[in-house]
């Protein structure tokens, strides 16, 4: 009798261990099946496609140390394969929530988002710095919520700004910078050039090609530190297209994103071809 007693306190145990383990991926399942399910309505609503590329903050499971997830080429493929999922004619609504990242994922996305002929919207509730921005300027129209905020553009190398480092061979005699700098500075005048040609290339047709060349030439010349805040009001001075009219599906949407306690992905939308509904259509 014991024996059986003991058996089954030790069965209830592994059965709490087992149901303790499961937790965490079916509370993952269940909030993805609800994401899903509110993109879904969200494109029925704007007869759109809706892409959301989400990047939070993670914390390692053991260890506590916080890791910053951004624009990467992974991100760069899925947004690309769900352009090419949807029809040339069909709005693209893209939810953006970044820190930014690599130049070359974030161009891709944006060059994808501007040669797209349907309307392109990027909802920003949050933030979308560095990288985030520049897929932005590809948008017909941004919409940010009241405190949502853009960021400049400027190349960061080495953790130092591109044009920081080409100020300090400006100014200080070649004698007195070593190598590394100087290698850094040629470098980061590349990146800055390369950059601004690609912003302005991005913003073709949605700005005059004069004001064009002066935003790109603000946003990633160093006109402020890499983290200054740009806020719907000045984003709208600089010429952007820019609504404050952020639809609160948007603001609730991006609570089903908590921080993580494992790695996932970042971009997600419904795996199906899109095409858009013509007149008198069922």
């Amino acid at each position: 009798m014991m024996s059986h007693s003991g058996d089954f306190f030790w069965g209830l145990i592994w059965l709490f261990f087992i149901l303790s383990s499961l937790q965490p991926l079916l509370q993952q399942r269940m909030l993805k099946a609800t994401r899903q399910r509110k993109i879904a309505r969200f494109e029925r609503k704007r007869g759109s496609r809706v892409i959301v590329m989400v990047h939070r903050q993670e914390t390692m499971r053991l260890l506590g140390f916080p890791v910053v997830r951004y624009i990467d080429i992974t991100d760069s493929e899925e947004i690309l394969r769900a352009i090419r999922m949807t029809d040339s004619d069909m709005p693209v609504d893209l939810v953006l929530h970044t820190p930014g990242g690599l130049v070359l994922a974030a161009l891709q996305i944006g060059r994808a988002l501007r040669e797209h002929h349907g309307k392109v919207t990027v909802f920003v509730p949050h933030y979308a710095m560095s990288g985030g921005t520049l897929i932005c300027l590809a948008a017909n129209e941004i919409v940010m919520s009241p405190h949502a905020v853009l960021g400049p553009i400027d190349p960061q190398l080495d953790k130092s700004p591109a044009a920081s480092l080409l100020r300090v061979v400006e100014q200080k005699p070649i004698a007195e910078i070593d190598d590394q700098t100087l290698v850094l500075a040629d470098i980061g005048r590349k990146a800055i050039g390369q950059v601004r040609s690609a912003a302005r290339d991005l913003m073709e047709g949605r700005l005059a090609g004069e004001k064009a060349d002066e935003l790109a030439q603000k946003l990633c010349e160093g006109t402020w530190t890499h983290d200054y805040p740009i806020f719907a009001a000045e984003a709208s001075a600089m010429g952007l297209n820019v609504s404050t009219n952020m639809p609160t599906d948007i603001l609730d949407f991006l609570s089903l994103y908590p921080q993580p306690t494992r790695t996932q992905g970042g971009v997600e939308y419904l795996p199906i071809q899109r095409q858009r509904q013509t007149a008198g259509r069922a």
